[in-house]
């Protein structure tokens, strides 16, 4: 029997990782993502929220009847991870670092291909900051970075907001 796809693998193809960056943090009809995907064909988009699906990776978050026909409402598996997978072996880190950056990078294009960019007024930014702390220290950070971001992650979409992706990579020098 085939083994069951790893979330590395899953989330390489560029499609299936727009699909989970769309949906950080909200629950969207596969409509909705066509409208934040225009570029994907709607057969496309289908065939790889359908893999999602299957491999646990997007849950059913709300079924409702549409003109005879179930539509599905979809957000991301936060529990997704692979099963057993206490030790993380350096080539794996490397692909699942690579897929990250990889994404970032086609988050950046797309941006970039809009009509009108201004990265300042936008808030685009991409800084680097060595800091030096304890395993204490570097845990309250943790502890206050957590903080932080629980004050605004749950801010839905209203007028004057902009949906900002914040990404943190976080790798002890040396």
């Amino acid at each position: 029997m085939p083994s069951k796809p790893s979330l590395v693998d899953l989330l390489h193809h560029p499609v299936r990782w727009r699909i989970t960056q769309a949906l950080i943090n909200r629950s969207l009809t596969t409509a909705e993502l066509a409208e934040l995907l225009p570029d994907v064909p709607t057969t496309t988009l289908y065939r790889h929220v359908a893999v999602l699906v299957k491999a646990g990776v997007l849950v059913v978050a709300e079924t409702r009847q549409v003109r005879g026909t179930v539509e599905r409402t979809y957000e991301l598996n936060t529990a997704a991870g692979d099963p057993g997978d206490d030790t993380v072996d350096p080539d794996r880190l490397r692909t699942m670092f690579t897929v990250f950056v990889a994404g970032l990078a086609g988050d950046l294009d797309r941006y970039l291909e809009r009509d009108h960019i201004d990265p300042a007024r936008d808030g685009v930014a991409f800084r680097q900051a060595a800091i030096w702390l304890s395993d204490e220290e570097f845990e309250q950070f943790m502890v206050q970075f957590q903080k932080l971001l629980a004050s605004v992650v749950d801010h839905r979409s209203g007028p004057g907001r902009t949906r900002r992706i914040l990404s943190t990579v976080l790798i002890p020098d040396g």
